[in-house]
């Protein structure tokens, strides 16, 4: 049974695609935008509504805007908000990586559904890649270095496992592509809030680097942001 025949016997799977397919239609109008606010205030109206903090991904997004990232990775992506936001504020030349285990503990991987709309979140000059795969094996890491060829990262953000041996992971394998003076940024650093262990790492590794730290003051997923 190919997509449509399983969207047509399914109403709830129907009324999902409806969805995307709005988000889908809106976003000639939001690609025009490039301003991080319009960005953000986009991606939170939709069904690609990001698992963050509206004001700690609207200061994320002036990092990033700033940086102009060439080459980027998004560990874990989930409902694609802060990919469409990544997309949207990197060079118009990028190389957008994305990687999301599906039916992972943490956001839970995204439909197949998606992967249409993913894709049109980018500019011509632009370039996507989605992998949907553990960030763990080794394989996994050798497609991304495929991809790369020679070149490092320019922007790193690990939002995936959040035990802290898989955070842990995540960087040691992944922050060796990142050029010197290259960004990378975690999600879910607050104590006490949704971070799992990420804060423990977090608290052992900021002040190796020039790091910084965005949590609002109220709700605080909190985003940490340390450069290479």
């Amino acid at each position: 049974m190919n997509t449509q025949q399983q969207v047509g016997k399914n109403p709830n799977l129907a009324r999902r695609a409806l969805t995307i397919y709005r988000c889908w239609r809106g976003l000639s109008e939001a690609k025009k935008a490039t301003e991080v606010s319009r960005l953000v205030d986009f991606a939170f109206s939709q069904t690609i509504a990001p698992i963050q903090i509206r004001s700690e991904l609207m200061e994320l997004g002036r990092v990033i805007a700033a940086a102009k990232p060439v080459r980027a990775l998004e560990i874990g992506t989930a409902r694609g908000g802060t990919l469409f936001v990544l997309c949207r504020l990197a060079a118009s030349s990028a190389t957008v990586i994305s990687l999301d285990l599906p039916h992972g503990a943490y956001g839970g991987g995204y439909s197949p559904l998606r992967i249409p709309l993913y894709k049109r979140f980018t500019s011509p000059g632009q370039s996507l890649h989605l992998i949907r795969a553990n960030s763990h094996d080794v394989d996994t890491l050798q497609r991304v270095r495929t991809i790369l060829g020679s070149e490092p990262l320019d922007y790193l953000f690990i939002d995936a496992d959040h035990t802290y041996e898989g955070v842990k992971r995540d960087f040691q394998m992944y922050s060796p592509l990142v050029r010197k003076g290259g960004t990378v940024a975690f999600h879910d650093i607050g104590q006490g809030q949704a971070g799992g262990e990420v804060p423990r790492f977090w608290s052992e590794i900021k002040d190796q680097y020039l790091s910084r730290e965005i949590i609002d003051s109220k709700e605080g997923y909190g985003i940490g942001v340390l450069q290479i």
